[in-house]
């Protein structure tokens, strides 16, 4: 990794995470820079650990770096005074996927918070729940269903953090625990769920 801010706030959550043994989906992860505009997302997605693929459910977290935090995150890096301090922007959609029949928002809402915890000195949103159906096949007899709802906010970066990168990890480090206890409150809704993919076949691929 390279030696930047952003990059330390992304170790600071995989820490996070992995602390609350909670499960990296892998090939779900992704790191974008923006050739034209200059801006950098971070994708990640984590699930329990037992779940099956896809889990039943999982979160998905988003980090986004703007072109204008990096502007200002070398305006203090080069010893000049900041018009306003960088900010990393913050998503984590929590979704329950696989399901049998169309689910009921309000059971799901119901169990969310409003807000997040305190991520520094601020709090992510809660929004409106979306639902999806998926079709399988020619025939669209096979149906799953997903809902999700989706924490959204931002984090700014005063000076004190920029300068101790450890801050990161007291602010970061209360969103593992948050995210595995909201997961397991959630994966006790109930909802009806098909089986994993990956059991959805027995051995002779039946």
């Amino acid at each position: 990794m390279l030696d930047h801010v952003f990059t330390d706030a992304i170790g600071a959550l995989r820490d996070a995470f992995e602390s609350a043994l909670l499960e990296r989906q892998a090939f779900e992860e992704r790191f974008q820079v923006d050739v034209l505009l200059g801006d950098m997302t971070w994708e990640t997605s984590y699930g329990l650990p037992g779940e099956g693929s896809p889990p039943r459910v999982q979160a998905d977290i988003t980090l986004d770096w703007p072109t204008w935090a990096q502007t200002a995150y070398r305006t203090w890096y080069i010893g000049e005074a900041m018009d306003e301090p960088p900010r990393i922007e913050i998503e984590i959609v929590l979704r329950v996927q696989r399901l049998a029949t169309p689910p009921d928002p309000r059971a799901l809402l119901d169990a969310l918070p409003d807000q997040s915890p305190l991520i520094g000195t601020e709090r992510l949103e809660r929004s409106a729940p979306t639902i999806e159906t998926v079709y399988h096949g020619d025939d669209l007899e096979e149906v799953e269903h997903a809902i999700e709802v989706s924490y959204e906010g931002s984090y700014e970066l005063d000076e004190a953090t920029l300068a101790d990168g450890s801050i990161l990890d007291d602010h970061f480090g209360a969103m593992g625990g948050w995210i595995s206890s909201t997961l397991v409150r959630v994966g006790d809704l109930t909802f009806d769920f098909l089986p994993p993919l990956d059991d959805a076949y027995d051995g002779d691929g039946q």
